[in-house]
């Protein structure tokens, strides 16, 4: 599902170079829930940014679902992304405005799905992550952990093959940061979502199918968990 050769991603800082990826090797099968660890400034975001077609490496090969992303035109490429992966991040990103079924029905404004399917899409997305019963509430009615569901569920919308979550619990305390794992797993098995989560947290790395360690921009094992 995901293959990275040789992935390198340097940049320039103050005119020295700074190598945020290293020679990155990777394959990750369909299906499979893979956690990447490491220390703070190691390249975890930048893998996952990269593979999700946002960040373009300064030498190597990514290919998504056999496609090699980064030999697609612009406009390719940002087709591809938003029908073959989700997205989840740190902070919900959640308009305040809007009720927790128009957060989610939004991502589909870009796509081809005709509008009249979008709140019955955002509705089965809501009772998907568990929270239909709240889908009239706007972000400020919601808890943390019920913020991040939203924000899951306007990742799985569109029935993407691939989701990718850069710390998606760092604002959430622990007990509601494992269910939301745990959600993310359960979604990952039974709907063979390949799933790459970003985390410093250890316990939640024991759930994962595989546990990847980043260090200075290289990828160091990929034990079982």
């Amino acid at each position: 599902m995901i293959t990275l050769r040789d992935v390198a991603k340097e940049y320039r800082v103050g005119g020295a170079p700074l190598s945020a990826l290293n020679g990155v090797d990777l394959e990750i099968s369909e299906g499979e829930f893979v956690v990447v660890m490491g220390p703070s400034g190691s390249g975890k975001s930048t893998l996952l940014f990269t593979v999700g077609g946002l960040l373009s490496p300064t030498k190597g090969h990514v290919l998504v679902r056999g496609r090699d992303i980064y030999k697609l035109s612009r406009k390719e490429r940002a087709k591809f992304i938003r029908t073959n992966i989700g997205f989840i991040f740190q902070s919900f990103e959640l308009l305040p405005y809007l009720t927790a079924l128009e957060n989610v029905a939004l991502s589909l404004y870009l796509s081809e799905t005709p509008p009249s399917e979008h709140h019955a899409m955002a509705k089965e997305a809501l009772e998907r992550v568990g929270l239909f019963g709240r889908a009239l509430h706007r972000p400020s009615q919601l808890s943390g952990g019920e913020q991040q569901r939203v924000a899951v569920a306007r990742a799985i919308i569109k029935k993407p093959p691939i989701l990718l979550a850069d710390e998606p619990t760092g604002n959430l305390d622990q007990k509601t940061g494992d269910e939301i794992v745990q959600l993310l797993l359960e979604l990952s098995h039974k709907e063979r979502l390949t799933t790459i989560l970003v985390t410093h947290d250890t316990a939640k790395a024991k759930m994962a199918d595989r546990k990847l360690l980043m260090v200075d921009g290289k990828l160091i094992g990929g034990e079982s968990c």
